[in-house]
């Protein structure tokens, strides 16, 4: 049977986009497992610190002919390697493994998954990105000389993608806008069901800074907190040239974090990763400094203020998917030159 290496590296792109962000310091990174033809496994990295999308792969592929095997009850990412290494008894002998991202080649708070493969001995890995990355990178090396064949760049500018957040965070610090609105561009008021503000929330959970508009505070008084994910709180800037509120409104009263109230962009800088919550206005002041959008679009037709039709950006759209009814649309700024 011919294999569409291209339909199996989407499938494992769209569920890496899945966990974007939610990876952080970690790049999102999806993984398919192939067998005979038949898929086995659609799985990616979910978290900093849990096991990497291959490992998540390879767990969920073995327990499909081994229902009740003690890996179903492993979560940590060593037990689950060490468990495969001495148990695989050539399982993965005829699969082929698709990975949006080289497979990481270091021991940090996970193994390395290059090593993991090389010993399990796949019939093929077929990988997207190139690892950049110094630390991790030299995965593919590491299965060469296990003479695993391989087959590199499939739907490399997809997968690459999906990098945009983790070579900005490697490098600098990564700022991104998060707007929501309905279908007809309405963007005050409630907008965003509760699924997406859970969302939002997780978000919040792994962020260092929330920026939002002076305005929005005093009008719609928010908490911007991440209690519906128990997570942990961001420090909060207010980007306006008056520094004059409230103190009653919800988000001063959030124990253990800082509230910065200044017009000084350059804070920003005092952070990893940032986090925009605003509209159109705080767009086009922010729009060279941001390094993706994330709009959230909820299937309705609203009254309401609308698109401030002053504001020119061209942006690229780099993924799509749904959460529940509403869409979820990546996009970063395109580059005219």
């Amino acid at each position: 049977m011919k294999i569409d290496d291209n339909f199996f590296m989407k499938l494992a792109i769209d569920e890496a986009w899945k966990y974007q962000l939610l990876t952080y310091p970690n790049p999102a990174v999806g993984c398919v497992i192939v067998k005979d033809g038949k898929l086995l496994a659609i799985e990616a990295h979910k978290e900093a610190g849990t096991p990497h999308a291959e490992v998540n792969a390879l767990k969920t592929a073995f327990l499909t002919q081994n229902k009740n095997s003690l890996l179903k009850t492993l979560t940590n990412s060593s037990e689950i390697h060490d468990f495969l290494i001495k148990n695989h008894n050539g399982f993965f002998s005829d699969c082929e493994i698709y990975t949006t991202l080289e497979p990481c080649n270091h021991v940090g708070k996970t193994p390395s998954c290059a090593n993991l493969l090389s010993i399990l001995k796949p019939k093929r890995v077929i990988v997207g990105s190139i690892d950049t990355n110094k630390i991790a990178s030299c995965g593919i090396k590491t299965l060469e000389n296990a003479n695993i064949n391989l087959t590199t760049k499939v739907l490399e500018k997809e997968c690459d993608n999906i990098l945009i957040p983790f070579k900005a965070w490697q490098n600098k610090t990564c700022i991104f806008f998060k707007m929501a609105q309905t279908l007809n561009g309405m963007i005050d008021g409630a907008v965003s069901s509760q699924r997406a503000k859970l969302y939002v929330h997780m978000l919040r959970d792994k962020i260092d800074l929330l920026m939002i508009g002076g305005n929005s505070v005093r009008i719609d008084k928010p908490i911007l907190d991440s209690r519906y994910v128990k997570g942990k709180n961001p420090d909060i800037m207010i980007y306006s040239k008056t520094k004059h509120f409230n103190e009653n409104i919800s988000l001063f009263k959030v124990p253990n974090r800082k509230v910065i109230i200044s017009d000084d962009l350059f804070k920003l800088l005092d952070y990893k990763f940032v986090m925009v919550e605003g509209v159109y206005n705080l767009l086009d002041i922010l729009k060279d400094k941001i390094d993706f959008l994330i709009l959230i679009v909820s299937p309705k037709i609203r009254a309401g203020i609308n698109a401030n039709n002053d504001l020119n950006i061209d942006f690229e759209i780099v993924h799509e998917n749904y959460l529940g009814d509403e869409k979820i649309v990546f996009l970063k700024k395109r580059d005219n030159k």
